[in-house]
């Protein structure tokens, strides 16, 4: 008991140790893995999977991907350096890539590295759909939930590791209860925290696509589009990595105004659609 006490005691002064400050709403983040591990690391696979993928390099396509990625880059970064944080980015090497690939998808890995499908540009539309997805993930990216999730699924191993040891030598009881943890800790921590991040990353987005100068009613409108080509599919809200499409949509249209008068904030009072 004596060890399960200091180990716990130990995490736990670990965690307040290590946290790190989300420049979009001022909160404390978890930030066990350090960025200096991290992006070098994430540079490294995003090279990766260019050299086994199909990179869009010509074309109309891949000019925009690139176009819209750096606008929305440098609304970042004018935010940033507004807010407080002129250096934050200092460390980011921003990138954007168009794959080939059927997949509805786009992503963003920490430092700036951005890949949009092939597959998601008919749902995108156009320009300014292109932009609120590009806002979405350059969000994740400065919002550092690539730390937070790591850094969560780190303290998940550790406090496995701890409940295991309060337990002891009983082989059933171990089971029982990895198990359960494994089930619990999957569904009531580490799932919202993902959805809470993806809402976090909308929020931020939309707010970034406007000072960019994209209209952010554009935002709503595209999930309206990635609810239609989902037709329904798709585990339950509280079993998801993501909020539902409706959740989403409302969310949107909600903070659609507040974008717009962000964006007025950098003189940017008309908007591409």
């Amino acid at each position: 008991m004596n060890n399960f006490k200091f180990y716990t005691s130990f995490l736990l002064m670990f965690i307040i140790l290590s946290c790190g400050t989300n420049p979009f709403t001022g909160k404390s983040t978890l930030a066990l893995v350090p960025n200096s591990q991290i992006l070098p690391m994430s540079f490294q696979q995003y090279n990766q999977v260019l050299e086994e993928s199909e990179v869009v390099r010509e074309g109309e396509e891949a000019q925009m991907i690139q176009r819209v990625g750096l606008k929305v880059a440098n609304a970042s970064e004018r935010w940033l350096a507004e807010n407080g944080y002129p250096n934050y980015t200092d460390d980011y090497k921003w990138e954007f890539s168009l794959i080939k690939g059927d997949q509805v998808n786009a992503w963003a890995m920490p430092g700036g590295k951005v890949a949009f499908y092939t597959g998601i540009l008919p749902i995108a539309k156009n320009e300014a759909g292109v932009a609120a997805i590009m806002g979405h993930e350059v969000a994740h990216a400065l919002a550092n939930h690539g730390q937070q999730r790591m850094s969560a699924g780190q303290i998940q191993q550790a406090a496995g590791a701890v409940g295991m040891l309060a337990i002891g030598d009983d082989q059933q009881s171990q089971e029982l209860f990895s198990m359960a943890y494994g089930i619990g800790s999957q569904v009531g921590v580490m799932l919202p925290f993902s959805r809470k991040h993806e809402t976090e990353a909308d929020r931020i987005g939309i707010k970034l696509m406007a000072i960019a100068g994209y209209n952010p009613e554009e935002a709503a409108r595209l999930w309206v589009r990635m609810k239609e080509n989902s037709d329904g599919a798709g585990p339950p809200p509280f079993l998801s990595t993501h909020p539902s499409n409706d959740e989403r949509i409302q969310n949107l249209k909600k903070w659609s105004d507040d974008a717009k008068k962000e964006a007025a904030k950098y003189g940017v009072t008309s908007f591409k659609d």
